[in-house]
């Protein structure tokens, strides 16, 4: 049996179909690995940064708090909200503490007045005035 010239596969079974979702697929893929590099160097990179150092009870209605602030803007007032917290994570006593402008990076210690026997403390967060 002798294939006709004239005779195609094609005709017979159809074409396949190209594959439509590659094209798309690859514009999501580049969109979205771009804008995921982005947002993890963005936000890794905050303009202000605090940690807590230690801290210290000092009697039932004292904790001492030593910290650390890091900023872009050494020109930038902050505003720091420190809290102390009792044995069942109740907030016992919260400042908020004010930097003016300074260094871009410093240590500071502070004495957290509270209600009760605090016995842990920590830095809220930070924010710029």
């Amino acid at each position: 049996m002798s294939l006709d010239p004239a005779f195609s596969f094609d005709d017979r079974y159809g074409v396949r179909p190209r594959n439509r979702w590659v094209l798309p697929a690859a514009v999501f893929a580049v969109t979205g690995i771009s804008w995921l590099m982005w947002a993890g160097l963005h936000h890794s990179n905050p303009p202000i940064r605090s940690s807590m150092i230690s801290f210290s009870p000092i009697s039932d209605r004292e904790i001492s708090l030593r910290f650390s602030v890091q900023r872009t803007d050494k020109n930038q007032t902050l505003i720091c909200t420190l809290i102390a917290r009792d044995i069942d994570k109740n907030v016992v006593g919260q400042i908020d503490q004010e930097f003016g402008p300074g260094l871009a990076s410093f240590q500071q210690t502070t004495v957290i007045p509270s209600r009760t026997k605090a016995v842990f403390a920590d830095v809220a967060g930070c924010r710029a005035q």
